[in-house]
């Protein structure tokens, strides 16, 4: 993990941090993918993430999901974590935002 750039280890750290969050605080939750920039940019500074517009995708379903999450000075560590999850995204709308079945 140590050999990808900041941005990406931050961004790879905070959604796995994401995925494990929403399957253990939401019921009947198993998430296995995860796109941060389905709906709006990330944004990054200082080892810390904002995903306003990111989706995660439970059995086959994709849902709306925001996080914000700071990292340690390395981006290993996550040091504090926060999201909101939304709606379920119509599966019409899944190609225009690179979710994949």
């Amino acid at each position: 993990m140590l050999r990808v750039d900041p941005a990406t280890r931050v961004e790879q750290r905070c959604n796995a941090r994401a995925m494990g969050v929403v399957g253990r605080e939401q019921q009947g939750m198993r998430p296995d993918e995860l796109v941060a920039y389905a709906f709006a940019d990330t944004q990054q500074k200082d080892g810390a993430i904002s995903a306003p517009g990111a989706a995660i995708r439970s059995a086959g379903r994709w849902y709306h999901l925001s996080y914000r999450c700071h990292t340690g000075a390395d981006g290993m560590d996550v040091t504090d974590f926060t999201y909101v999850l939304g709606a379920e995204v119509p599966k019409q709308d899944w190609s225009e935002h690179s979710l994949v079945p």
